[in-house]
């Protein structure tokens, strides 16, 4: 019977230091999180400043602005304008190369439009005359001018051209005889453009360079206008004159903006 107490109270007594000991086995660990948060934080706030620092010098480099620069020659240099100087650079660059890069001398040309003060007779209006030109609201450059005529002063490919404009209207029963003279037939009316040219090499023979032209068939109760417009490039010498003639100049229209002439060179 006594063996049988001390049994049972060793058994007690083992099953206490089991508890006691699963107790001690199975503490709970206290949470690392606190610990391990700001660390976790920090490395991701590392990770996207190099993610957004690779992605600058990708497009960097992709535009071409990126220039390797050597931190050990400037050592003395804030990082900042070491870091900033080749953009700055490569932005200048570009700008200089966008400028339109100028002839230090411009090309001869001229453009003039019909003198506005000039009177052609009726008469014999079939006959083909010179127009004279405005040089006060014309242009010139490199280019002379007398009497109609274009005069060339460097030799070189030019491009001529030249426009005129054709108008007839009456403006009343008066306008169709003037001082008895008989009425002019506009019935068919033939408008023609002749560009010549002067060349010094064949003694300044003049020779036509261009014609157009039609034959209209106008009535003179309204308003009828025409106009004719040619162009070509042609090689011209010092010394060399160009001018046009038409038929029917008493029928110019005097507006500047429809009856011009001019040239411009093109090269050598």
């Amino acid at each position: 019977m006594a063996a049988t107490h001390s049994e049972y109270r060793g058994y007690l007594r083992n099953t206490v230091d089991l508890e006691a000991a699963g107790q001690h086995r199975f503490h709970p660990v206290q949470s690392s999180e606190p610990t391990y948060r700001p660390l976790l934080f920090g490395t991701l706030a590392v990770m996207g400043l190099l993610q957004v620092a690779s992605s600058v010098a990708i497009l960097l480099h992709l535009t071409g602005y990126l220039q390797e620069v050597d931190l050990s020659t400037a050592p003395h240099r804030p990082i900042e304008e070491v870091q900033t100087e080749p953009v700055l650079n490569a932005l200048k660059d570009t700008r200089k190369n966008r400028r339109c890069k100028t002839p230090k001398e411009s090309l001869p040309s001229a453009h003039l439009p019909i003198e506005v003060r000039q009177e052609y007779s009726k008469k014999g209006e079939k006959k083909a005359v010179t127009i004279d030109w405005d040089e006060m609201h014309g242009y010139r450059h490199k280019m002379g001018y007398q009497k109609g005529k274009l005069l060339v002063m460097e030799s070189g490919f030019y491009y001529i051209y030249a426009k005129t404009c054709f108008r007839y209207y009456r403006l009343g029963p008066e306008d169709s005889t003037q001082a008895g003279a008989s009425p002019v037939d506009i019935s068919n009316t033939q408008l023609i453009q002749y560009i010549y040219h002067e060349s010094i090499k064949q003694n300044s023979k003049s020779l036509l360079l261009m014609k157009t032209g039609s034959t209209m068939r106008w009535n003179d109760t309204s308003y009828n206008m025409y106009c004719a417009q040619q162009g070509r490039g042609v090689r011209l010498d010092v010394g060399d004159a160009l001018y046009v003639n038409v038929s029917n100049a008493w029928m110019l229209d005097p507006v500047g903006e429809g009856t011009y002439f001019g040239a411009i060179k093109l090269g050598n």
